[in-house]
Order: C-alpha cells, then sequence, then structure tokens
C-alpha cells in the first residue's frame, strides 16, 4: 500500500495559489500548441512574451478575489468545483474583453479567441482533476488500512446523495455506501451506485453483508419506511436516521447528525394534514391559556401555537424549573416574545380567579392533570383534587370571564374506568360536557391513549432500563396499548379544537394497539442487544388499577365521522348540569374529610362503568 504522508498534512494556501497560477500559465502555453498543431507562427511566439504576464496577473488576482485556494483541497465537493468554474469563466471574458480593448487601440487581437476558450477548458480540467486526485489519494491513504462496514441508503434522492457524500468526506467513519433502496427509483444509478427496490431488501443485506441501514428519503412513505425497518431488525442490521433538511448546520449534512432510530420513529403513521387556516383563524389574536403548560403534551400544544401568531400564551404550570426552560426554549428556538409563564395550582380558585382576570384568556387548552395510575390509585384525594377540582375551578371561571372556547386533554383510561385516575378524568368530562349547555363557552374535550415519550411513559423507562443493562420489566404479557406521538396528538388537539361546536368528545384514530411486551423487544433490537443474552424481560404483574386492554369508547358509545378521517366525535351521553353540580360538589367537599374509601364510593355513583381491578377499591363495587 503506497503511503501518502504529504497528503495528510495541511499545504499553505499561497502554495496553492502560486500552482493555481502556474498552472494558469501553462495552459495558455498548451492552449496554443492545440491551436497552431503544434507548430506557434513567429508572430503569435513574440506576443507570447506579453500575453502570459497578463494571463497570470488576471488569473491570479481572480483567485485572490474568489479564495479559490482557500479551500482544504482533500475536502473539496461540488461546490468548490463550480467556485473554480466560475471563477476561470469570467477570468476567460476578462481576457476577451481585453483582446476588444487592444484591438479597437492595434486593430490586432493580443490573443486568438480559440485559443482563449481552449485555454478555459484545460485550465478548468487541470485544477478540477488535480483536487479531486489529491483528495482521492488522501482518502485511499488513510482509509487503504481500513475493514469497511457496508451500508444501504434508503432513498434514492438528494438527500440520499448528500448522505454518501457526507460519509465519504469523513475519514473517521468507515462506511462504505454499496447500495441504495427506493421504489421510486429502482433500476437506476446514483453517483454509481446501483439503486434497488425494496422487495430486494433482504437479497442485498445476504449478499453485501451489510451492517447498517440509513434512512434518508426526502418525502415519508410511513408504511414502506416501517417495511424496512421491520426488514432490517429482523436481520440484525443497525438503523440510522438522517434528520431532516430544516436541521442540518447551515445547509449541510453533518455525520454527527445521523442518529440511531428510536422506538418513536418506528411507531409513527402517515403525516397529519391540518387545515392551518381554519386553526390559525381560531388562534390568531387570541389570548391563550395552556395549563399543564410545562408537560410533554401542554409544551407542545404551546410550541405549535407559536406559529399561529396568537396576541398571548399563558404558560401556567406549578413545575418551575420545567415551566422556565419551556420559556426560554420558546424565546430562544421559536422567537417567541408573545408569551407569559405564570407559576400556580389549578386548584388553588384564589390563583386562578387572579390569573383570569389580570390576563382575561380567550381559549383554554386544559393539559394539567395528575395521570400515573398506580400513583393516582393510592392517592385519590389528590387525583379528586387536581383532576375533578382544578377542573371545575377552571370551567367555572371560563363561564364567569366569557373564554370562547375550553378544551380538555382527556384520556382513553377514562372510558369504563378501572381506576381512580381515569374515573377522575371521566368525572372532569362529564362536568365540562354538561357546562356546554348553559353557557355562551364552547366546551370541547379531545380523548387520546398513551403518547409516545411523554413524561412517565412506557418508553424512556425502558430505555433507561436498557442503558442501565436492564432487565426491562413488563407487566404482562398480554398487556396492549394504544400509542401516539406528541406531536400528532397535539396537533390533532388543534385541528379538532378550531372545528368544534361545543360538547363534543373527540376521539383520535391510534391506529392499531400494540403489546408492550412487542415494544420492549423492539427497542432492545434498536440498541443493539440480543434479547436473552445482553438483556432479559422481567413480567412484574398487573399494577393496581391497571387493565389488559384499553378502549377509546364505551359500549353505549359510537363514533361520528369528522371532515377529519383521524378525528371522530363520541356519541355519549349527556348530562344535566344541575344533577351533575350536585354529585361533584358532593365529592369535593367530602374529599376533603381524606377517606379513600368514601371518596371513591362517590365516585363510583357519578360513574357507574367504574369496576376497580387489582384495587382495595374493588370491594365497593
Amino acid at each position: 500500500m503506497i503511503n501518502f504522508t504529504f497528503i495528510k498534512k495541511y499545504v499553505p494556501q499561497w502554495t496553492v495559489l502560486v500552482f493555481d497560477v502556474i498552472v494558469s500559465i501553462a495552459s495558455v502555453v498548451i492552449a496554443y500548441f492545440l491551436r497552431f498543431n503544434f507548430n506557434i507562427p513567429d508572430s503569435y511566439l513574440l506576443t507570447l512574451v506579453y500575453v502570459l504576464p497578463i494571463v497570470g496577473f488576471t488569473r491570479g488576482i481572480s483567485f485572490l478575489i474568489s479564495k479559490t485556494y482557500a479551500g482544504v483541497i482533500r475536502y473539496t465537493s461540488t461546490r468548490d468545483a463550480f467556485r473554480i468554474f466560475v471563477t476561470i469563466f469570467f477570468g476567460s471574458l476578462f481576457l476577451m474583453l481585453l483582446n476588444l480593448i487592444y484591438y479597437a487601440i492595434k486593430e490586432i487581437f493580443i490573443i486568438p479567441y480559440s485559443v482563449i476558450l481552449i485555454d478555459l477548458a484545460i485550465i478548468i480540467s487541470i485544477l478540477i482533476v488535480t483536487r479531486v486526485a489529491i483528495k482521492a489519494l488522501y482518502f485511499e491513504s488513510i482509509n487503504g488500512h481500513k475493514i469497511f462496514k457496508n451500508v444501504i441508503i434508503y432513498g434514492g434522492d438528494e438527500f440520499g446523495l448528500a448522505t454518501k457524500r457526507t460519509l465519504e468526506r469523513d475519514p473517521e467513519k468507515n462506511f462504505k455506501v454499496v447500495a441504495y433502496v427506493d421504489n421510486l427509483s429502482q433500476g437506476k444509478k446514483i453517483d454509481g451506485i446501483d439503486v434497488f427496490g425494496v422487495s430486494d431488501l433482504e437479497k442485498i443485506i445476504d449478499e453485501y453483508d451489510i451492517s447498517y441501514l440509513i434512512l434518508a428519503k426526502k418525502q415519508k412513505f410511513q408504511a414502506v419506511e416501517n417495511e424496512v425497518i421491520e426488514t432490517c431488525l429482523s436481520m440484525s442490521v443497525s438503523i440510522l436516521r438522517v434528520p431532516q433538511v430544516n436541521s442540518w448546520i447551515n445547509g449541510e449534512l453533518s455525520v454527527k447528525q445521523i442518529r440511531q432510530i428510536k422506538i418513536e420513529d418506528l411507531l409513527e403513521r402517515e403525516p397529519i394534514l391540518l387545515d392551518e387556516k381554519k386553526i390559525s383563524q381560531t388562534v390568531i389574536g387570541k389570548t391563550i391559556l395552556v395549563t399543564g403548560a410545562a408537560g410533554s403534551i401542554g409544551s407542545e400544544i404551546v410550541r405549535q401555537l407559536t406559529k399561529f401568531s396568537p396576541k398571548l400564551i399563558i404558560l401556567f404550570d406549578q413545575a418551575e424549573t420545567p415551566l422556565y426552560d419551556l420559556e426560554l426554549e420558546i424565546r430562544e428556538t421559536y422567537n417567541c416574545r408573545n408569551a407569559e409563564a405564570v407559576i400556580g395550582d389549578i386548584s388553588d380558585s384564589i390563583r386562578m380567579r387572579k390569573v383570569f382576570s389580570v390576563l382575561k384568556p380567550d381559549i383554554i387548552y386544559h393539559a394539567a392533570a395528575y395521570k400515573h395510575v398506580p400513583m393516582m390509585e393510592n392517592n385519590p384525594y389528590e387525583a379528586i383534587k387536581a383532576n375533578v377540582r382544578g377542573t371545575k375551578i377552571l370551567a367555572d371561571l371560563a363561564v364567569e370571564f366569557n373564554v370562547e372556547k375550553f378544551v380538555m386533554i382527556s384520556t382513553d383510561k377514562a372510558v369504563r374506568p378501572t381506576n381512580v385516575m381515569g374515573a377522575s378524568k371521566r368525572i372532569a368530562e362529564i362536568y365540562t360536557q354538561s357546562l356546554n349547555n348553559i353557557s355562551k363557552t364552547i366546551f370541547i374535550t379531545t380523548r387520546f391513549g398513551n403518547v409516545l415519550g411523554s413524561n412517565g411513559s412506557v418508553i424512556p423507562r425502558f430505555r433507561k432500563q436498557i442503558q442501565q443493562g436492564g432487565p426491562v420489566t413488563v407487566t404482562d404479557p398480554e398487556i396492549t396499548r394504544y400509542f401516539m406521538t406528541i406531536p400528532e396528538a397535539c396537533q390533532l388537539v388543534l385541528e379538532a379544537s378550531a372545528f368544534g361546536s361545543g360538547g363534543e368528545i373527540f376521539i383520535f384514530d391510534m391506529g392499531k394497539s400494540v403489546k408492550i411486551v412487542d415494544l420492549a423487544k423492539k427497542m432492545i433490537q434498536l440498541s443493539g442487544l440480543t434479547l436473552g443474552i445482553d438483556i432479559q424481560i422481567k413480567f412484574t404483574g398487573l399494577r393496581p388499577g391497571e387493565k389488559l386492554y384499553e378502549e377509546l369508547l364505551n359500549d353505549e358509545e359510537n363514533t361520528i365521522a369528522t371532515h377529519h378521517p383521524q378525528i371522530m366525535i363520541a356519541n355519549v351521553t349527556e348530562y344535566k348540569y344541575e344533577e351533575v353540580k350536585v354529585q361533584i360538589d358532593d365529592l369535593i367537599n367530602n374529599n376533603d374529610k381524606h377517606d379513600n374509601f368514601l371518596s371513591v364510593g362517590l365516585m363510583k355513583k357519578i360513574v357507574p362503568e367504574f369496576l376497580s381491578k387489582n384495587s382495595d377499591y374493588e370491594q365497593l363495587d
């Protein structure tokens, strides 16, 4: 193996400049020889004495202006080649102009135009070819001893090509792109590499001993992408993802940005199409209160609201540090100046009245809630205080202060609840829905299942357990859950709230329910570990209040289609405000006695379908 040690050192910029000028002068001499078939007439030989300094000076000045000599040759890119082309081209135009001026004075051309054109082709070729050759020699010298890992790129478009070239530019990575996979470009070649269809993926992985597949497709087709991912997982191929182009640094992809795929990517579905015009009409110029703003759902609602130009976003939460972090984020990342962070507890009626009287919200997104099932099962007082009393305080103030819309974020655990948390959210649903019939405020409820990556959800827990070497704990081998990404859930909340006319409980298309044990297995695979060898799964049994399967609707309920295929309206029983208020007031007042069985018993009277499971409160059923 040839050792090109000299290439590994940076060449001084003045050396590159001098080389380019010398090449420019030599190029003109070659152009003269070619123009006159290697027999230059004496008259032209005499003019060469003047031509060569003129060309050298012209090229030197143009190189200095454009700084073509300043780039690191070993990292020469198409952008560098284009800059060289433009510099030489305009330099040649200047020589032609000089020729015309000289002709006007002396009535003779100092340089034949044919020589200028030949010189243009020669110098461009020499400067670009030498740079590419040095780059190739450099990478040959540093990579000659490496054992390469074969890579497939999913994406036969400009994203895929950019990814390949980014990998090639990084000397620390020993990746070798051997194939592209893309149904839309199947049968073509990109940068000399074949593009195969997705159906050929297994064959390519076997044939080329593939170590990695990189997802780098501009236009996402989630179903096809999921098929690609599943095939790679089944064949122990690691999967990486290229970020969206708006995340690239100064418009260029960096190898460090190509990250390991996460389970959230695997469970994504086709992008949601929103009526952003309608959402904007609902939000623009309005003062919006987001409760639980520092939480997973609340913070994402805030992020998405920033692009619709509200008058003011009130960030309300009792968690000090996360609220402070969110305020900084939306100011620095989203350039949103019309936001105000307010610390407080939604169950504090005096504090909430002050917020309403001073800030006068037009729209409320109520995301604040206690949501951990086992914890609320052991602390029903807090569940009732936050989820029932807090919601009632907010809803009553919304009516009193003529709030336009009140959007409550609920959960699928409110359907036929088996735990205190779910029952408390169902009572909150009932109360806000009953208010809709007696007030000008439009009350809307949105109900969805588990949100991927939200605080306290199973995904971060599994990830932490895997990082610690396991075991990964699953309650039951048959337990299933519906999942939705945080942005997806919040987009649907905004869409439903924009179109809701009042009293609806909107439910979202959660797709297929997922077995939690399968989720754990896929996360282990994505981490590059082998189940049963590197890490174990341990079954711990259902927790208090937990059920195997979750639902989005009761047996008595059915759904009504909406304008959006992923949003439906639950056809639920309506409740009279006068009756509901008496029952809920009784629950709130008795809750202060801190008698858990008394409080849960009153909850079961309000929600007759509330049947406890794996809980001490089963004796009340």
